[in-house]
């Protein structure tokens, strides 16, 4: 188990990322942000391009991106699909090419709770692009992140990886009934995991992982797949429609949603540490082995991460069948 214990940040559910960011310099650092060109990435984005640091917005989408980020100077848009091996490596050989160090990563693209879809090898989508897009691209960055000589890598994971752990028999859905949420919860929860794997992995060289909840946030384009009486029934919008703001119940605005990630990239309170699952810009504590039937709404009143989440046999076992099926193998440190 890591060391899941919260230690008194100072901070809390309704700190924003402009406030976690004050006072910091972050002037020849380099960061790329999955997802950077919406929602809590572009907010991400923003408040660490305001400390000074270099931004890389790798973006399926690279019109909308170019949109949303005018006006932005300091960051840089490159065409990368979570879905497509093949762009991951084109993405990452460019940015090696470069031969630029990498401090931060932030992965934090991520779809949900989607109907049925498969990428072009048969993965089902969610966990294909939540976590193995995201696993594939850090193999391919690694030697960039080892010459940074102190990097973080931020998964952006969610409360939803109570839904389901990751199912090892049967990760894609091959020989089960599909379950949306199920399907997301287990790849939040492999979010987890990986950044346990990780840091495991990296921490002799200076390398540090991380996950994170970030809260419930309306208006980021993650719920388009939910329909209203979802929403309301899970007590996140109200009759009108609008986003219920309560950072008390994990409500929060994109500016409050950020703020962990941004805490998990760059606050000197977690030197030295690393592979823990945090929330509300602190370490999160642990949650029961079982909490009963799950809803969209326990994000209003759940806090805490799954112990099975942060089991480090697990975390192997994801590791492994990560590297089988994206065939991007670490030996030795080294990437290949």
């Amino acid at each position: 188990m890591t060391q899941q214990t919260p230690f008194g940040s100072g901070f809390g559910a309704s700190t924003t990322a402009s406030e976690i960011i004050h006072g910091c310099d972050l002037s020849g650092k380099i960061a790329i942000v999955t997802g950077g060109y919406s929602g809590l990435g572009l907010e991400t984005v923003r408040v660490l391009r305001s400390a000074g640091a270099k931004v890389i917005v790798p973006a399926r989408d690279h019109d909308k991106a170019s949109k949303t980020l005018k006006g932005l100077d300091g960051v840089e848009i490159e065409v990368m699909d979570l879905l497509d091996p093949a762009s991951i490596d084109a993405f990452a050989g460019k940015f090696l090419a470069s031969a630029r160090p990498l401090h931060i990563l932030v992965n934090n693209a991520g779809i949900m709770a989607c109907p049925l879809a498969r990428d072009e090898r048969g993965y089902e989508s969610q966990f294909a692009t939540n976590h193995l897009g995201h696993f594939q691209l850090v193999t391919r960055l690694w030697t960039a992140l080892r010459q940074a000589n102190g990097a973080r890598v931020i998964s952006v994971s969610s409360m939803g990886h109570r839904y389901s752990p990751v199912v090892f028999e049967d990760p894609n859905f091959e020989r089960r009934a599909y379950d949306r949420w199920a399907a997301y919860g287990q790849s939040k929860t492999a979010n987890i995991l990986f950044a346990l794997a990780l840091d495991k992995r990296g921490k002799a060289e200076g390398v540090r992982a991380f996950s994170l909840h970030p809260g419930s946030i309306v208006g980021t384009g993650l719920e388009k797949h939910l329909s209203r009486e979802e929403l309301l029934a899970g007590g996140i919008i109200d009759e009108s429609g609008k986003p219920i703001l309560d950072p008390t119940r994990q409500l929060k605005t994109v500016e409050q949603g950020a703020a962990t990630s941004v805490w998990c990239a760059m606050s000197p309170q977690l030197d030295g540490m690393g592979g823990v699952y945090c929330e509300n810009c602190d370490v999160a504590g642990l949650m029961p082995e079982k909490v009963g039937a799950m809803n969209i709404g326990d994000s209003t009143r759940m806090v805490g991460v799954m112990p099975y989440a942060i089991d480090s046999n697990s975390a192997d076992r994801l590791w492994n069948l990560s590297e089988h099926l994206t065939s991007a193998y670490f030996i030795g440190g080294q990437q290949s």
